[in-house]
Parts: C-alpha cells; structure tokens; sequence
C-alpha cells in the first residue's frame, strides 16, 4: 500500500493538501478539504448557534454539551489580524479574496505536530510564508516578496471522504528586532 497507513498520516496528507490547494490557487480543491453538513453523520442537523441554544432547554453543563455533541460542527477561521469567520460562506469567501489579491505565495512548515483522538485531529505547525505583492501600479515587473512568521492550528474531522478541515486559526509571531534583545541583555 503506498497511501497512509495510519491516521496521523492520514492527517498530514490532509494538512499538506491543504497548503498546496493553497499555493497552486485551486479555489474547487481548497474548497473540498474543508467539512461540509454532509460530512457529519447527522448531516441534518442545526449549527451550533447562541439561538439555537436559547431555544432548548438546558439545565446544567451535560444538557449543554449533548446540544452541541448533537448538531453538526460549523467550520471557522482566524486569519493574521482578521476577526474569526464563521460558516463556509465566510471562510470560503475569505480564501477566493486571499487568492485573487495573491500573485504568489508559498508555506514551508515546520514544527508540524499532529494528534488524533477518535474522530477529531489537531495539527500545529509554524507556517513560514513566502508571497508576492502585486505588482506597483500595475506594471510588468512583479511586486516585493514579503515573509511572515504563522503559528497555525489546523482541526480536522474525519468523514466517509477522509479528513476535513473543521478549523483554521493562524496568529502572527511578532519578531523581536535588534533594540529588543538589547534591552534583555542591559537589564
């Protein structure tokens, strides 16, 4: 068998489409990793919503969790310095506009940790992104490269499909600068 084997590795397969839906700009494939209603195994039921709770009746902490052990996971999203998008609708939208003001961009993770428990999987990783501005005023030559430094959380859920995406939060690392790391060393 050459495909994964295991579920981490499963998982990794999953989180490397991921990036590289990503850095191709294939809008259908990125689109197709995350989790959908139909993925879940009730398919039917409610988002997970603060109306939707108001509206059952819940007594204490248990009732709480089997509400929302019973509707189906509503994916989200936390782009660097973007509020949490919720819903494939926000999340999906998200990414067509990354990658339509996006001439270029490339992930090369490292620090990658994955662990899988039942059905649910968690991916941390540092993303070290290379992209492309566009282009100054619309000229021919291609705009600055620019890095950024991404600690990333990426939880999947496993499907009749495989692994899906349920949630992406990626939060900026603030490097520190040369005046930083004297102001260490003099105290």
């Amino acid at each position: 068998m050459t495909g994964p084997r295991t579920d981490v590795e499963q998982v990794e397969r999953a989180n490397t489409a991921f990036y590289e839906a990503m850095e191709r700009g294939d809008f259908e494939e990125l689109s197709a990793l995350w989790l959908t209603a139909s993925d879940t195994e009730d398919g039917a039921g409610p988002a997970v919503t603060a109306d939707a709770l108001d509206d059952t009746e819940i007594t204490d902490h248990a009732d709480m969790a089997d509400a929302v052990v019973s509707a189906h996971p509503e994916i989200s999203c936390v782009h660097p310095g973007w509020p949490v998008l919720t819903g494939r609708g926000e999340v999906l939208r998200s990414y067509a506009l990354i990658m339509a003001n996006t001439e270029y961009i490339q992930f090369f993770l490292t620090d990658v940790h994955v662990s899988v428990s039942g059905d649910t999987a968690l991916v941390s990783c540092t993303e070290n992104i290379l992209s492309g501005a566009p282009a100054p005023d619309g000229g021919p030559e291609p705009g600055p490269l620019v890095g950024q430094l991404v600690v990333t959380t990426n939880v999947f859920r496993r499907t009749s499909d495989g692994w899906k995406l349920w949630s992406h939060h990626a939060s900026p690392v603030l490097a520190e600068t040369d005046g930083d790391e004297d102001d260490e060393t003099s105290a």
